[in-house]
Order: structure tokens, then C-alpha cells, then sequence
């Protein structure tokens, strides 16, 4: 007599995420945020552990801009009459952390990294909505969860997949300006190809200048370039 399948499969847990809060990372090498996550067993077994990938979006649509912004986001979006069309969601991180053993729930941080690359979409997108108001994030998660089986006859892995789970937050913007400005002192980086730097320094030089940054403001101003809130 062959016994029922049911009771041979791996009963996988049924997990649910929160992200409930965020904090800078105070003693890293890069500026970071840190997202406290909630993960809840909702049913099935105990979790022996998970191999969890986190993506981190911006969901753009969510939120309300300035008129002000509206310039900087064309960059990324086109013109604000594209806007309903054109915008679609920014991949700002994907990671992956262990969760250890739990049985109803646990709580995990999930790192994220805030770059200052002004070549970087999320760059422009965060330096354009300014520090006030809140930017909307979507988290996916996917990975594995180990667990015991039936009887505890040994160990039972099961994946998680995108569509198992993920949860809002709302990330306060003036968080991530206070952050990468600690880092970087209010000077955003800027990459530069060799030649383009050398050409700018030998003009530095030349012109008997301090710094770079002293440079690139004497080309500008001899480009007569007007800059939103000068006259």
C-alpha cells in the first residue's frame, strides 16, 4: 500500500515581511542605511533558516512633486506631461542576508548602501525630490528556507519566490541628505575619465587656481551659465 503523498512532503513555512523601521549604519566605511525587517511564520513548520534576497525599489508613481524637481527628474522621466506614462520604478539595491532559526518570528536588518555618484539614477532621483516629504520604497524578497520535514526526518529546503511576499515603506528623505552629506561633506562625486581630469588641472594650474572645484566654477562662469536661484 502506497502512503498518501501529503505525507511525505516537506510542509514549507508560510512567511510574512514588515519593514518597520530604518537607522543609519554609524560606523561604516560607506554611508548606509539599515531597514529593520520583520519576518513573521504565518504556518507550516518551524524555520531552521532563510537565504534571503531583498530588492529595494522606489516606486516614483507614489508620491507628489514640486514643481522645482520638475527639471532635475526630466532627466530620468522626460517632461512632466510624460510623467503618467514614463515612470516606472527605480532598482536602488539588491542583497542578500541570512535569517537564522525562528519559530514565530524574527527580526533582521537589511543593509543599503546610499552612493553620492551624480551619475546615478537614484542619485539624481533623491537629490531631486530634496529632504523634505518621504520616498516611497517597495521590498521584494525571494531566496530559500530550510526547515524541518515531516516526523523531523532531516532538513527540507523550499523556495521563496517574488510573488510569496513584499511590503511597503515610506524612507524619510532628509535621512538619506543628512546621511551621504556627513559622509561626503555636501560634495557629490563626480567621475571623471583621466585625460578629462588632466585637461581640467592643467586649466587649474594655468590659471593659477586652488582646487578643482575652483576650476570647474571659472569655466562655468566664463560659460555665463545661469543656475536656478541666482540672477
Amino acid at each position: 500500500m502506497t502512503a498518501p503523498a501529503a505525507a511525505s512532503a516537506p510542509v514549507a513555512p508560510d512567511l510574512a515581511f514588515a519593514v518597520t523601521g530604518v537607522v543609519e549604519e554609524r560606523f561604516a566605511a560607506l554611508p548606509t542605511l539599515r531597514f529593520r525587517l520583520e519576518v513573521a511564520r504565518t504556518g507550516g513548520a518551524p524555520v531552521g533558516s532563510i537565504a534571503l534576497t531583498t530588492v529595494v525599489r522606489i516606486d516614483v508613481t507614489r508620491r507628489r512633486y514640486a514643481p522645482e524637481a520638475g527639471r532635475a527628474l526630466a532627466e530620468l522621466f522626460g517632461a512632466p506631461e510624460q510623467w503618467a506614462s514614463s515612470m516606472r520604478p527605480l532598482t536602488w539595491s539588491r542583497t542578500t542576508v541570512h535569517v537564522p532559526a525562528f519559530d514565530e518570528r524574527t527580526t533582521v536588518e537589511i543593509p543599503v548602501e546610499c552612493s553620492y555618484d551624480m551619475e546615478l539614477a537614484i542619485t539624481k532621483y533623491l537629490r531631486a525630490v530634496g529632504d523634505d516629504g518621504e520616498v516611497p520604497l517597495d521590498f521584494l524578497f525571494s531566496g530559500t528556507v530550510f526547515h524541518r520535514a515531516p516526523g523531523g526526518r532531516g532538513l527540507a529546503a523550499s523556495r521563496i519566490s517574488w510573488s510569496d511576499g513584499d511590503t511597503r515603506f515610506t524612507l524619510p528623505a532628509a535621512l538619506w541628505h543628512s546621511l551621504t552629506d556627513r559622509y561626503h561633506a555636501g560634495s557629490p562625486w563626480l567621475r571623471l575619465s583621466r585625460e578629462t581630469y588632466d585637461r581640467l588641472d592643467d586649466y587649474r594650474a594655468q590659471q593659477v587656481l586652488g582646487s578643482p572645484d575652483d576650476a570647474v566654477r571659472a569655466l562655468l562662469d566664463s560659460a555665463d551659465l545661469h543656475h536656478p536661484g541666482t540672477s
